[in-house]
């Protein structure tokens, strides 16, 4: 089963990578952006036990996101 995580910082914490892509993009003349933020895809590729959702929460809390300053979401197109 192919799982997607996508992980962002939680509102409130700085974003400095997120405010350079911003500053850049108004560089080069694309005025009417604002609040850019930078997160992280990552797709999964799992069979038996490692599909449950449960592991894959574990999967996220242990390595994939930092919890402290990070929020993720799973998707997982069977729904589990």
């Amino acid at each position: 089963m192919k799982t997607k995580i996508i992980v962002t910082l939680k509102s409130g914490i700085l974003d400095p990578q997120g405010k350079a892509v911003e500053h850049a993009l108004h560089s080069l003349g694309f005025n009417g952006v604002r609040g850019v933020r930078i997160g992280k895809f990552i797709e999964l590729e799992l069979d038996g036990d490692n599909a449950e959702k449960g592991r894959i929460d574990e999967m996220c809390k242990k390595l994939l996101a930092n919890p402290v300053t990070e929020d993720y979401k799973i998707e997982s197109p069977t729904g589990k």
